[in-house]
This record gives C-alpha cells, sequence and structure tokens, in this order.
C-alpha cells in the first residue's frame, strides 16, 4: 500500500469513476464536479441529475437515484462519521433551499450517497439508536439506509463487484502485483484516449506505483504499449486538472501567490497559468490554456 504521497488527486479520478460507472446510460445524466453550493466555498463532491425523472437507471450503484443525487465521496484512509452523514445530509438540505425559485428543486425528488473505503460501523450504529435509521445491504458494496425521508446509501468501494464495477472498484491504494495490475492494463488499453480513463489510470498508478514496479513483466508491456504517449497522457491529466483548479482560484479573484499556496504548487507554474487565462480568457477550455502553458 502506498500511502506516502500526499499530492494525490483522488477526488477527479473518483469523479470520472462515476462517470464511467455510468457509461451506458450517460445520455440519461449530468454531472457537475465541485458543485458549488452557495457563494460561501462550501461544494457538493458530484452533483447528478437526471434529464428525465422517470428514467429508472439499471446501474447497480445509480438504482436509488431520483432526480437530483448529491455524493459525497472519502478518499481512501479517511473514514466516514457520523459528522460527515450530517454534513452531506445539509448539503443536500441547503441545495433544495439554494436552487431556484421556492421549491423549485423537491425534497422528494432528492437522494444522498456517500462512497468511501471503510464499512462505517459506528455512524449506522449511531443513526439506528438514535434516528431509528436502519442498514441494509442492497448489493456487492452497496447499502441502503432505512428510515429518513430522503433515500440514502453507502458505497463502500472495495467491496463493489469486481463485475459490476471494475473502474471503481480499481481506485484503491492496494492493488496487488501480477495478474491485477495486468488486467488494469489489458482493460485500460481501449481506452487510453479517453479523458475520463486517463484520469483514473494516472491515480491507480501513482496510488500503486510499487507494485507497478514490482510486476517486472507488466512494466515492460506497459513501456511497448504506450510508451511516451502514456506518460504525456497521464501529465495532461494531472495537468488539465491542475488548470482547472487554478481557473477556479483565477474566477474567485485570487492572487497568484493565494493559488499558489492553496493548491500547493510553484509561483512560476501557476503565474504561467495566469498569464494564460489573461491572454486568452477566463472563459476558454482548459485543453486550450493547456497547449499555451505546454509550449511555454
Amino acid at each position: 500500500m502506498n500511502t506516502a504521497d500526499n499530492k494525490i488527486q483522488w477526488h477527479p479520478a473518483f469523479d470520472a469513476s462515476l462517470q464511467v460507472e455510468f457509461e451506458e446510460e450517460a445520455d440519461e445524466l449530468e454531472f457537475f464536479s465541485e458543485h458549488q453550493l452557495s457563494k460561501n466555498p462550501m461544494r457538493i463532491d458530484v452533483l447528478i441529475i437526471k434529464k428525465k425523472r422517470d428514467v429508472a437507471l439499471k446501474k447497480n450503484i445509480g438504482r436509488i437515484f431520483r432526480k437530483y443525487n448529491i455524493v459525497e465521496y472519502k478518499a481512501p484512509g479517511d473514514y466516514v462519521s457520523i459528522d460527515d452523514f450530517y454534513k452531506t445530509y445539509g448539503y443536500a438540505c441547503i441545495y433544495k433551499a439554494e436552487t431556484g425559485n421556492t421549491n423549485y428543486v423537491l425534497a422528494e425528488e432528492l437522494t444522498i450517497t456517500i462512497a468511501g473505503y471503510h464499512y462505517p460501523r459506528k455512524m449506522i450504529s449511531f443513526l439506528k439508536k438514535e434516528r431509528g435509521i436502519v442498514c441494509e445491504k442492497a448489493g456487492e458494496g452497496i447499502y441502503y439506509l432505512i428510515g429518513d425521508a430522503i433515500p440514502i446509501q453507502l458505497i463502500v468501494i472495495p467491496q463493489l463487484s469486481e463485475k459490476d464495477n471494475y473502474w471503481m472498484h480499481l481506485l484503491r491504494d492496494d492493488i496487488k502485483a501480477g495478474s491485477e495490475v495486468r488486467k488494469f492494463m489489458e482493460r485500460y488499453e481501449p481506452h487510453k484516449t479517453s479523458n475520463l480513463y486517463q484520469a483514473m489510470a494516472e491515480v491507480i498508478v501513482r496510488a500503486n506505483r510499487q507494485e507497478m514496479e514490482e510486476e517486472k513483466e507488466m512494466c515492460e508491456a506497459l513501456r511497448e504499449l504506450f510508451a511516451e504517449e502514456l506518460q504525456e497522457s497521464w501529465d495532461e491529466g494531472a495537468m488539465c486538472c491542475k488548470i482547472g483548479q487554478t481557473m477556479k482560484k483565477y474566477k474567485k479573484g485570487c492572487s497568484i501567490a493565494q493559488t499558489a499556496d492553496m493548491l500547493e504548487e510553484s509561483l512560476d507554474l501557476i503565474k504561467q497559468i495566469y498569464d494564460a487565462i489573461r491572454k486568452i480568457g477566463v472563459d476558454s477550455e482548459v485543453s486550450d490554456i493547456y497547449q499555451m502553458v505546454k509550449i511555454q
């Protein structure tokens, strides 16, 4: 297990894995990463809106979904506490209250999903004792909390079905060298040009670098299969993620120094991104900003 690298960007990869999980039903959904709830810095990890209310999703982690679906994600090493539950519940309530006209978002059209890497026994015990909410298993790694007006589900990522949720199941820092690594590379290869798959692959490799290096045969095949293209795609995915974060800070009026400090990046890099934004506009595509920064 690799836990030393604190700069691994788990959340964008989890967002990507959600979109990959729903690939077959992507036309029915809209995804909004780090959705800002209000003028204050308070954001939902992922907001998923069903385009049609009466369409039932087939994906196992989406069967509970209604119109507006709030998703909270806890990275490896983090635990879901009772306060995390109430924070996410509060996000759902704030989203309902702050979006559109009065009662524009109906309470009965909300759901809550909390995804993490550990089964939260203490939280579940507390909810049962204090609020009469019981936990029922709905599938491999999927649990429904029954007893609240808002449908709530827990996703325990390591317990998810490899067959039904391969990419989200793989979003871990404890992948085993050998067949699991080789299978990852085989399944990634057909999707190597996809930005979503690149975002996941970059995190999976960084989080499990030791296991990747231990798998000598796989590493050799990796070099032959992807060569420089793979490294460039991972670098581009990480840089585009950083540019997207920087653009948000720029829009908020943060200085170069403030943004560099918040994102833990060098002043030179943030200045390059700011200069590119000023030159071609803050509403430009991230990819266009990336191309300008890349050639500097």
